[in-house]
C-alpha cells in the first residue's frame, strides 16, 4: 500500500489551480521521477476540472486510483495512491488536510495562489504520516459522513474525457507537462498498446 501524491488545489471556472502538493516518488527510477510528478500535476488538474463541486470521486488510472474531494467553497483535493490503500483513508486524509488548509490559508488567496507563494507546509508530513493507513486509521472521525456521500469510482481516466475528446491531444495541449514528459507518455503508450495486442 503506497500514497504517491497529495495535492491541494482550487477549482476555477475554466481550469484547476494547483495551490501546493507533496510527493513520495522513491519507487520510481531515479530518471522517471520529474516526469511521473509532471504527470502527477497533470492528472490532478484534470480530475478537479471535471469534478463538480461538493463532490467526492475516485478515478482508476491503471493500477494507481486518484482520490478527489471538491469542495463548495471550490477548494479541492487530490490523493494518488495504489489501488490496494484504503480509499475511506483517503478522503479522511483529504477532509482533514483541506479543513486545516483553509483555516491557514485565506481563501481571498486560492485562485492565484502557488506552490511557491502558498505558506502551508503540512503536506509533507501527511503524505509521510499516511503511508501507514493503520496508523492514520485512527482519525477517522468523519466516517459516518463519508458513509452518507455518494463516492463515485470510475472505471478508466478516459470516463471523465468529454465525448469525442481524447488523452493523447490533453496531454499534447497541456502547459503542465514539458516535452520530456510528453515523449516519455507516448514511448509508455506505444509499449502498454503492444502488450494488449499479444
Amino acid at each position: 500500500m503506497k500514497l504517491y501524491s497529495l495535492s491541494v488545489l482550487y477549482k476555477g471556472s475554466t481550469k484547476a489551480n494547483l495551490l501546493k502538493a507533496a510527493y513520495d516518488l522513491s519507487s520510481f527510477s531515479f530518471f522517471q521521477r520529474s516526469s511521473v510528478q509532471e504527470f502527477m500535476t497533470f492528472t490532478t488538474a484534470l480530475i478537479v476540472e471535471r469534478s463538480s463541486l461538493g463532490s467526492r470521486a475516485s478515478v482508476k488510472e491503471q493500477e494507481y486510483l486518484c482520490h478527489v474531494y471538491v469542495r463548495n467553497d471550490n477548494l479541492s483535493g487530490v490523493v494518488i495512491a495504489d489501488s490496494e490503500y484504503p480509499s475511506r483513508v483517503c478522503f479522511t486524509l483529504l477532509d482533514k488536510v483541506l479543513d486545516e488548509f483553509s483555516r491557514q490559508v485565506n481563501s481571498i488567496d486560492w485562485p492565484s495562489g502557488s506552490p511557491a507563494t502558498v505558506q502551508y507546509t503540512a503536506l509533507d508530513s501527511y503524505l509521510a504520516k499516511y503511508q501507514n493507513p493503520r496508523e492514520a486509521d485512527a482519525m477517522t472521525k468523519v466516517q459516518a459522513e463519508l458513509d452518507e456521500t455518494k463516492i463515485i469510482l470510475h472505471n478508466t481516466m478516459e470516463s471523465l474525457l468529454e465525448r469525442g475528446e481524447k488523452l493523447d491531444d490533453l496531454v499534447q495541449k497541456s502547459e503542465h507537462l514539458g516535452n520530456q514528459s510528453k515523449a516519455f507518455y507516448k514511448t509508455a503508450r506505444k509499449q502498454n498498446s503492444c502488450c494488449e495486442v499479444m
